[in-house]
């Protein structure tokens, strides 16, 4: 891919605001810290991939709620933890100016649109399928940037995007059927599932772009309040008063997603992209406890082998990025000065 070298050792905002991180991306909110402590920076990670699965575990908790009431209250309800964090580090001021609003706008969209497929999709499947199914998401990001963005994408990884592409199926494969296509609510989930993980490479490309010009902290509270006023425009369409138990979870959404943010952003002053982004898949162990504890949801044998080659392709795509990273520093450290 034509990337700066930047961009494969540094960590980007999520795309969907749910959490992750992408292929790379400047940020103001996490300097480096002078000297890597890749411990400390595996250890916040592994606390924000909690953080946010307990934010997954909330939505699906409330899960009968209308959709785009799920989306506001994660979304607008993170607002306070992440202008607090921005105000004690000093970041807060002027985070909200930009000379590029539609770029946000369109990123926003299409971090609302994953959000709300995300969520959506959490209601019809069991938790350990919708989990592996979100890691479809670098998958896209790379089909994305090869067939729209003309990017080179070379026979590496995509034998990498195919082979992860072959765990979708696996996983889907109980809910096809070869006359009617996916049948059912979980097939409908799938359907959602994909288009959720989709919606969010769009989203994360729409970040790579915005990234060169703009800091974090204005992508965090751009998306933040565009994600919010796009779910409270659904507020004709059927939201419904919440009980005490789901006023509890909704606000617990937002609180988890807006610390998980941070914890997720943290981690990355202290270690580079590559030590960091493959500890995104623990979230498939805690998919599985949680899943059966909580909601009595045990996987099947297609849900785990499907797992297994989707994080097999997403780390040789993380492998991959960080390797040309490399190479592009070197080769211009050798290159002489024009």
């Amino acid at each position: 891919m034509k990337t700066s070298a930047s961009q494969n050792d540094r960590p980007t905002v999520a795309a969907d605001g749910t959490g992750g991180g992408g292929a790379g991306g400047r940020s103001e909110l996490a300097p480096f810290s002078p000297e890597p402590q890749p411990l400390k920076g595996i250890g916040l990670k592994l606390l924000s991939v909690s953080t946010l699965f307990g934010m997954i575990s909330c939505i699906k908790a409330a899960g009968d709620m209308p959709t785009g009431q799920l989306v506001f209250f994660r979304s607008f309800f993170a607002v306070p933890f992440v202008l607090g964090w921005l105000a004690t580090r000093g970041h807060l001021r002027g985070a909200w100016r930009t000379g590029r609003p539609i770029g946000h706008i369109v990123r926003g969209l299409f971090g609302v649109a994953a959000m709300a497929c995300n969520f959506y999709a959490l209601t019809l499947l069991p938790l350990p399928d919708a989990t592996a199914l979100f890691y479809a998401n670098p998958l896209f990001v790379t089909i994305i940037s090869a067939v729209f963005l003309g990017e080179m994408v070379r026979l590496f990884r995509w034998g990498a995007v195919i082979v992860g592409l072959i765990g979708v199926v696996i996983i889907s494969w109980p809910q096809i059927t070869l006359t009617e296509g996916f049948g059912g609510a979980q097939g409908t989930g799938v359907m959602f599932a994909l288009l959720g993980a989709f919606f969010a490479a769009w989203a994360m490309v729409m970040v790579r772009k915005l990234v060169n010009t703009e800091d974090s902290a204005t992508i965090v509270l751009w998306f933040s309040m565009v994600a919010s006023a796009a779910a409270l425009a659904t507020l004709p369409f059927g939201w419904r008063a919440p009980t005490m138990q789901e006023w509890i979870l909704l606000l617990s959404s937002g609180a988890l997603g807006g610390l998980g943010q941070i914890l997720l952003t943290q981690s990355y002053r202290y270690a580079s992209l590559a030590t960091i982004a493959p500890f995104e898949y623990t979230s498939m162990l805690l998919a599985i406890v949680i899943g059966f504890a909580i909601f009595n949801e045990i996987p099947t044998i297609y849900t785990i082998a499907g797992s297994a080659v989707i994080i097999a392709a997403g780390l040789l795509i993380i492998w991959r990025e960080h390797k040309l990273g490399l190479e592009r520093r070197r080769a211009k450290k050798l290159s002489p000065p024009s």
